[in-house]
């Protein structure tokens, strides 16, 4: 896909984090939905984090398996700037996730606002078949996208839009739904952006498959 790396690098090298629409001050819906996984789970990777605070929020609170993965090297030099010498306790990975094969496995998956960008089914079969070669049994699967009722379009590409129970059938059945959220997210603009957060857990057959209810809208 070298037309979308291209896009995201020309994105990532004319602003600054603090200026894309996407930009958070303090990740705290993905610290939420982490806070859903329990102990136990401590290999994450971060799929699509580009400059995302993310990383530097998991190092204060002391993770130590923690890798970034972004289709634009400019993303995640940002990132790397910001952190210093703490660059060094990140595997960081520039790949296309609808061709990357993971060598490892990971506890926890994260994507926060890339799933909703692959509008082709060819590109969420790979983005899912990805998922499941690097995530191990019983690991989770974290991933907030636009809502029912968010925009149709993100940096200027168009966009697919989910509730819980729609990720849940792009899955399928190998994995079950733990937690689900809603969230208001305000742009650098003030302009809100409702997403769906869902955390689901894999090949654990013996949790019921019944949705939870969703929480509250967070502004």
């Amino acid at each position: 896909m070298a037309q979308d790396r291209s896009h995201w690098d020309s994105v990532y090298r004319r602003k600054t984090p603090e200026s894309v629409s996407w930009f958070q001050d303090d990740p705290r819906p993905s610290l939420d939905a982490l806070s859903a996984c329990g102990p136990g789970h401590r290999a994450l990777i971060d799929v699509g984090g580009g400059a995302s605070g993310l990383v530097d929020a998991l190092l204060a609170r002391g993770w130590q398996d923690l890798s970034v993965l972004d289709i634009s090297q400019p993303a995640l030099a940002h990132v790397q700037a910001r952190l210093g010498h703490q660059a060094r306790k990140v595997h960081w990975i520039v790949a296309d996730l609808t061709d990357w094969r993971p060598d490892r496995s990971y506890d926890i998956w994260h994507d926060r606002a890339v799933f909703h960008f692959l509008t082709a089914p060819e590109q969420r079969s790979a983005y899912i078949a990805a998922l499941r070669q690097a995530l191990r049994p019983g690991g989770l699967a974290i991933l907030a996208t636009f809502a029912p009722d968010g925009p149709d379009k993100c940096s200027g590409l168009p966009v697919r839009k989910y509730g819980a129970p729609d990720l849940w059938a792009e899955l399928g059945d190998e994995f079950h739904l733990r937690h689900a959220f809603r969230e208001v997210h305000h742009t650098p603009s003030d302009v809100p952006q409702p997403f769906t957060w869902a955390v689901f857990q894999r090949d654990d057959r013996r949790a019921p498959h019944q949705a939870p209810p969703v929480h509250p809208v967070r502004g």
